[in-house]
């Protein structure tokens, strides 16, 4: 496997942090951003790394040396103007394997390369990108993606008032191959990879694919964002993406929005007041925030499944609005009773998902990496409580919507509360 580092910018933001350094060489933790991203690769077996590099060229190779303190072999590429993130991996084409995954120098992460450039081989993609919901999807490039997980479009930031999108980001890792950018190296000069030549290559027809990852990865590239990532590393976060972790289930209605009917209008949807603070918290503290819902508007076909997908994209949004992102929404769109208007036949079944049974966490756990032992359900009626019983976990009920009130079923929660918001205070306490 080679890894390719695009480190050539100048840090113009970070001015006040390093100086003149190049931006790779930001310090984290005591360590340049670049010097962790090394570590990184060659833990898991990463021996050729082509380091393309602009603005402080000669620090970067000064630093890097000849790699033998990592047990890595370095190439360097030195653009003599600036060609964008794009512009300048495709002027160092010759440096690059058949395949290879590309990291930019000015971010924190810790993800597992093999298993990434295994899901590219088995989606069978021309490019393949890392991505993941961030807590400001308002000014990051965004994915629109099918069910399959391959990119539809890429929505450039910024984005529309009133336009409702998924919170899935384009996070700066890309496994690319180098027979498909020699057919660009030609009449492409310069420009970035996500806002010139990904969309173009989708104008063309080129497969590109979604890689989701609750792993870490991030921009440091403010000296906000430096910080934060610090926080982070040394608050044991970086490493725990690529580990079991923890996380906090959700209930929808009457738990984060405001509404315990059936909703299937946009104007029905709303989120609670500290909603968001709820999510919030369990970002910030390591845990995956995961919504499951039962939804038998699909099933009665009083809502599509693209109308469902613009509702869910509402949520993202106004969650993302207040700095809190789902790491993952799963939804049940079966119903076991008949007689409606409408109705999809082929959904009218008794099924493993359908709350209280267990099968969207234990779903969750299984493609999230999820430690259940550690996690929690919270929710307003008895039947998520039912679920998380289910499912071995333990439960918060909370006084908003239903309240418990629906009497369905007899199972006691761990400890009932106001909200979300105070049921995730007392889980992380």
């Amino acid at each position: 496997m080679q890894l390719a580092i695009i480190a050539g910018g100048k840090g113009t933001r970070l001015r006040s942090r390093i100086g003149d350094l190049p931006k790779p060489l930001a310090p984290v933790a005591g360590k340049p951003l670049l010097q962790h991203q090394i570590e990184m690769a060659a833990a898991q077996g990463v021996r050729e790394i082509v380091v393309l590099t602009g603005y402080g060229a000669a620090a970067i190779r000064e630093f890097c040396g000849d790699g033998s303190r990592w047990g890595v072999s370095f190439q360097f590429h030195e653009e003599t103007t600036p060609l964008g993130t794009a512009g300048c991996v495709l002027e160092a084409l010759d440096l690059l394997a058949d395949e290879f995954i590309v990291l930019y120098g000015d971010t924190m992460l810790d993800i597992d390369l093999h298993r990434f450039l295994q899901y590219h081989r088995q989606t069978e993609a021309d490019v393949t990108l890392l991505a993941h919901p961030n807590d400001h999807p308002q000014d990051s490039d965004l994915l629109a993606v099918d069910e399959r997980g391959i990119v539809r479009t890429i929505l450039p930031y910024p984005h529309a008032e009133g336009e409702w999108l998924e919170n899935l980001v384009n996070a700066a890792a890309y496994v690319l191959t180098k027979p498909l950018l020699a057919a660009y190296r030609g009449r492409f000069r310069s420009g970035d990879f996500a806002k010139q030549l990904f969309p173009l290559m989708l104008s063309e027809g080129h497969r590109i694919a979604a890689y989701r990852s609750t792993e870490y990865i991030k921009d440091a590239g403010t000296p906000e964002r430096l910080d934060k990532v610090e926080a982070d590393f040394l608050a044991g976060r970086v490493a725990q993406g690529r580990g079991a972790r923890p996380a906090v289930f959700f209930d929808r209605d009457g738990t984060l929005t405001a509404s315990t009917a059936l909703v299937i209008g946009l104007d029905q949807l709303e989120l609670l007041p500290g909603a968001a603070a709820a999510v919030r918290a369990a970002n910030r503290a390591g845990y995956l925030a995961v919504l499951v819902t039962n939804q038998p508007v699909i099933a009665r076909g009083d809502c599509t499944v693209a109308e469902l997908r613009i509702l869910h994209n509402k949520l993202e949004t106004l969650l993302g609005r207040e700095g809190a992102y789902l790491d993952q929404i799963y939804y049940c769109p079966h119903h076991p009773h008949g007689g409606y208007p409408g109705e999809r036949p082929e959904l009218k079944i008794e099924c493993a998902c359908r709350k209280p049974q267990p099968g969207m966490i234990l779903q969750a756990a299984d493609e999230l990496g999820i430690d259940l032992a550690r996690s929690w359900m919270v929710g307003d009626s008895t039947m998520d409580i039912l679920t998380a019983h289910n499912a071995g976990i333990r439960s918060a009920l909370v006084a908003t919507g239903n309240g418990g009130a629906d009497g369905r079923y007899q199972a006691e929660p761990t400890f009932r509360t106001d909200s979300a918001a105070t049921a995730v205070a007392r889980i992380l306490s």
